[in-house]
């Protein structure tokens, strides 16, 4: 992703993974508080830059919120190839254990109801 570029569109965004686009975010400020540098020295060739940078800033900040509010989905984390074991533990399935009280009890219901 080129910072300070019109053509970051909000789908391109969906591919990000949140850690990534926090990485964008901060990439994305230090250029700003650089070309605010160059502005206020002199040095600045293009102030339309500026304005896009800010732009994309408020793109990520946007993306962000709504991955927080659940309104847009964060992306499926990718398996790697390299592994092979699996990070889940099988859950066990429990059966309950009758015991001989347990039995006699049952027993006693059945011959009462009959």
């Amino acid at each position: 992703m080129a910072i300070g570029t019109k053509t970051l569109a909000p789908s391109e965004l969906d591919t990000f993974e949140d850690q990534r686009l926090v990485e964008e975010l901060r990439k994305a400020k230090e250029e700003l508080f650089n070309l605010r540098f160059q502005s206020a020295t002199g040095q600045l060739e293009s102030h339309g830059r500026i304005r896009a940078v800010k732009r994309d800033i408020a793109r990520l900040y946007t993306v962000i919120r709504e991955r927080e509010l659940g309104i847009r989905a964060t992306p499926a984390p990718v398996e790697t190839a390299t592994k092979t074991k699996k990070t889940t533990k099988a859950k066990r399935r429990v059966e309950p254990v009758e015991t001989k009280a347990d039995a006699a009890d049952s027993a006693a219901k059945e011959e009462g109801a009959e």
